[in-house]
């Protein structure tokens, strides 16, 4: 084993579930570090902006993310820009990642997930500017207004019926003639005079004036026929995918690549715990996945004084044996 600095915490994803966790494992006095691969602050970085995070009725995606940044750095947690490669064993936990090595007696993997792109034209301009993928963070913003929700399966039909709080009218695009969510919520979108659905359709393009979205693009999958829908706001809700490529052959996922983590947070590789987005079950909200960062550290801070308890009984015995052969 190298003579490197050993950290006792590293943290993978610089989001709020990272950035929290190195708030209270700093605080705590364990030696933490955090790796991120871009802007510290995850998703929230693209949400125009945030109501519903406790103590700041109005604050934007981005001058939160500000804050759980520097409230971290504040304790002593570091920070740094470094995209995590793996993760090996080899007496401590190693991250492998393109600025060099790291060493840490314990990991949180707080990646993250991130909604799949539609892929097409005007979607990534307009991101943060009617593009969205959070009815909870933004429906407020379209009261009174027209909005497209692109999707068929749950997600997209529970954030299309949130978003009639708001929105004038909703219309669920979808590539197939029949939804695929549940029975019951296909029943109660179906049954809301606000929705109307556009069968057989996928999105070509979001359209803009350059500062805001004015509607989509859409094509029949049947006949190939295009038609222009005016919409001030465009929701995507076709799956998520977890940021886990780089853990695929270290800790065990479930069939959709997030990390499978127990009550505690513990992942199948001793010393590897995961929490928020990136983690099997999670609910994707700002304050949810937060807390799970803090909870995890106490799992994380649990783990660290047992394993010095075995260090320092191997020790002992190591010693005594050393006494008694002498």
């Amino acid at each position: 084993m190298a003579t490197d600095t050993v950290y006792d915490l590293a943290v993978i994803g610089g989001g709020p579930t990272g950035l929290t966790a190195a708030i209270y494992a700093a605080r705590a006095e364990i030696s933490t570090v955090v790796l991120e691969k871009a802007i510290a602050g995850g998703q929230i970085q693209n949400t125009m902006a945030v109501e519903n995070y406790p103590g700041f009725p109005e604050i934007s995606g981005a001058e939160l993310a500000e804050r759980f940044h520097e409230h971290a750095k504040k304790f002593g947690a570091q920070v740094r820009t470094a995209t995590v490669q793996g993760i090996t064993h080899d007496g401590y936990l190693t991250l492998n990642t393109d600025t060099g090595a790291i060493h840490a007696r314990a990991v949180l993997i707080a990646t993250g997930a991130h909604w799949k792109r539609m892929g097409v034209p005007g979607e990534e301009e307009y991101i943060g500017r009617g593009v969205s993928s959070c009815a909870v963070c933004d429906g407020f913003f379209y009261r009174d207004k027209e909005v497209v929700v692109v999707g068929g399966g749950d997600s997209a039909v529970e954030e299309g019926m949130y978003l009639t709080r708001f929105a004038r009218k909703v219309t669920i695009i979808h590539r197939r003639a029949a939804l695929r969510a549940q029975k019951i919520l296909q029943e109660r979108a179906k049954a809301n005079p606000k929705i109307t659905f556009q069968w057989n359709s996928v999105v070509k393009e979001v359209l803009g004036n350059g500062t805001s979205v004015t509607g989509v693009r859409i094509a029949n999958v049947l006949d190939g026929s295009e038609t222009d829908l005016p919409a001030d706001g465009v929701f995507v809700y076709i799956g998520m995918r977890p940021n886990t490529s780089f853990v695929q052959n270290t800790v065990e996922l479930d069939p959709e690549g997030f990390v499978k983590a127990d009550c505690c947070f513990r992942t199948n590789v001793p010393g590897v715990f995961a929490a928020g987005d990136v983690r099997s079950g999670a609910w994707r909200q700002i304050i949810t996945v937060a807390a799970e960062g803090a909870l995890a550290v106490r799992e994380i801070e649990y783990f660290l004084a047992e394993e010095q308890l075995t260090e320092a009984e191997e020790l002992w015995r190591s010693r005594r044996g050393e006494a008694t052969r002498m």
